[in-house]
């Protein structure tokens, strides 16, 4: 028997803090299902830090498979079928309790990897966070280098299968933490501004069980420009 779903509150909608994530990292639906983003960029992009060959595992077999499944479990629910994965997900306890850790492991991984994707790019070239950013990190954490190894630390740390993120708090306070699984910071209550996946098909085929090395490497292709300009505009939200 189905369970009748709460209805999102027209307030929720409204919320600028959450509208503010970009389609590209929330996973709007499009004709009533979620869809695979292509990679804005080539498989070989990441490289030497990611290879081609686990870019592409990564993002045709895993995330695909995500989206597809998320798909399949509302199938059922056409009043899921209107929301932002990022609504569904900021209110989990509002989705019908039958397919509830379907929704938060299958949508919190098309969510992630959307996220992921987006704030990778190719060799930085060493660059940092700018403006307003890289103000709040130094305030939060006193320093780039700080910030960069307690987060790596966090990353490192993580017991099996996760996910390392810097986040925003409603406070407008930055936060480094860790969730299970496909879990995301949206269930929390906060934005995630940057993330580190740690699923071991995120770096196995060239890098084994050398975790360190690539979150080491990572480092290295974090696209600054768009997440200090995400940060910029959140933090407005607040």
């Amino acid at each position: 028997m189905k369970t009748s779903l709460l209805v999102f509150p027209t307030s929720l909608k409204g919320i600028t803090l959450y509208n503010n994530c970009s389609s590209s990292c929330c996973g709007h639906n499009k004709d009533n299902e979620v869809t695979l983003h292509k990679l804005p960029y080539a498989y070989d992009a990441l490289e030497p830090y990611i290879d081609a060959e686990t870019v592409s595992i990564h993002h045709d077999k895993h995330h695909a498979t995500y989206v597809n499944n998320f798909n399949n479990a509302i199938s059922g629910f056409p009043e899921l079928k209107g929301e932002k994965i990022c609504t569904i997900l900021k209110e989990l306890d509002k989705v019908p309790v039958e397919i509830r850790t379907a929704v938060r492991n299958q949508g919190g991984g098309v969510f992630n990897h959307n996220f992921y994707w987006k704030i990778l790019d190719k060799d930085n070239k060493g660059a940092l966070p700018s403006g307003e950013l890289a103000q709040s990190i130094d305030k939060h954490f006193k320093s780039f280098s700080q910030f960069q190894e307690q987060l790596s630390k966090v990353a490192i740390s993580v017991f099996g299968s996760g996910w390392a993120w810097l986040t925003l708090c409603k406070n407008g306070s930055l936060q480094i933490e860790s969730t299970p699984n496909q879990d995301t910071p949206l269930s929390a209550g906060r934005l995630p501004l940057l993330t580190i996946d740690v699923w071991e098909h995120a770096y196995y085929l060239k890098y084994q069980n050398r975790r360190v090395d690539y979150v080491k490497g990572i480092w290295n292709l974090f696209n600054w420009d768009f997440i200090s300009e995400r940060y910029s505009r959140l933090i407005k939200s607040i």
